[in-house]
């Protein structure tokens, strides 16, 4: 290989590896939202926990450490459906950004 080839083979993996942090900071944002008047990140931890409680009132402290009251059962359906379609949406974009490799 030649240095021209080197480099830019250099510069597509990189573009690669920029495009694919671009896409995960895209999605991680989108996991955010507003419920019973607190803000939430949808995580898997976040939903394990939840699914522990059922139907029981719980306290949890929102991304602003502002404590919010509500159903844990209610909370994780919402947390679990906000997770499944981003993380879906973005295995469907990630997929898209390989195939341009």
């Amino acid at each position: 290989m030649n240095t021209d080839d080197l480099v830019a083979h250099s510069r597509a993996r990189f573009d690669s590896h920029v495009k694919r942090k671009i896409l995960k900071e895209k999605y991680e944002s989108k996991l955010l939202f507003a419920y019973n008047g607190g803000m939430f990140r949808a995580t898997p931890e976040m939903i394990t926990f939840l699914s522990l409680y059922g139907d029981q009132d719980v306290v949890v402290p929102d991304l602003y450490d502002n404590p919010i009251k509500f159903t844990a059962s209610k909370m994780c359906t919402i947390m679990r459906a906000k997770w499944q379609e981003q993380m879906n949406a973005w295995l469907v974009e990630h997929a898209s950004l390989e195939k341009q490799q």
